[in-house]
């Protein structure tokens, strides 16, 4: 089906690894202090009682952190390709004190995990970026139990025409200042602009979700289609 994230695996990893002590307090500057929001959103639409749960691309495991509050009979394992985001995010699991999160190192596309492993699996904004979304949701239907659920929150290229300028320039613009001016490290948040724009649409995700095998597909949008949970259901 092709690469829906052309920049080479390894430099993605790399642009993590750099900007990973300035991401959470930058990501909170870029989503207009609403990712927290979103989190807690995509998270109340979990409604099987999991007792495993996968956050996958945990970053520095902020929703790991929520998903062990909210389910704390479940064991919640975080995986990301990132060494400097995790240990970040090791830093704030061991501050929260909770006994049922793990955090590890993985490849979303090749997931250390037998079938159908886990009732939850999410993904924060990290489905975009990785080599090949598709082969990524195919490993995920994989490690489901049937009847388990993913969930995915990402951000999208708005576009509606009056609210893409507004965000274009947002984004194409001031963004990148800013990661310029907080972090030094303009190029690599330039990135994570570009990772938005040439991702798929939120339509075009929801067909993916299908192709993968998923069921009860649906799409809550946020903060005018910026953003978006995809809801699934493995059958």
């Amino acid at each position: 089906m092709g690469l829906t994230n052309k920049v080479p695996e390894k430099d993605v990893e790399n642009t993590f690894n750099s900007i990973a002590d300035n991401y959470d307090k930058l990501n909170s500057i870029m989503s207009l202090g609403t990712h927290n929001k979103w989190r807690k959103k995509a998270t109340d639409m979990i409604d099987n009682h999991p007792r495993r749960i996968l956050d996958l691309c945990c970053g520095t495991a902020d929703w790991t952190i929520l998903l062990g509050n909210k389910f704390p009979e479940a064991k919640i394992s975080g995986v990301d390709f990132s060494q400097e985001m995790l240990r970040i995010g090791q830093s704030k699991v061991a501050k929260s004190k909770l006994e049922n999160v793990e955090l590890l190192a993985g490849d979303a596309m090749n997931l250390n995990f037998p079938d159908q492993t886990f009732d939850v699996v999410t993904i924060g904004f990290g489905l975009r970026n990785v080599p090949d979304a598709n082969k990524v949701l195919k490993e995920i239907y994989r490690i489901l139990k049937p009847g388990g659920e993913i969930i995915c929150l990402e951000a999208f290229k708005v576009e509606t025409p009056v609210i893409r300028l507004g965000w274009k320039v947002y984004f194409d613009k001031i963004m990148p200042m800013m990661g310029k001016v907080f972090a030094s490290k303009k190029d690599e948040y330039q990135y994570l602009d570009d990772s938005v724009n040439k991702f798929v649409s939120i339509s075009k995700l929801v067909e993916m979700y299908h192709n993968a095998g998923f069921i009860d597909v649906r799409v809550e949008n946020l903060m005018l289609k910026s953003a978006a949970v995809h809801f699934g259901k493995r059958a």
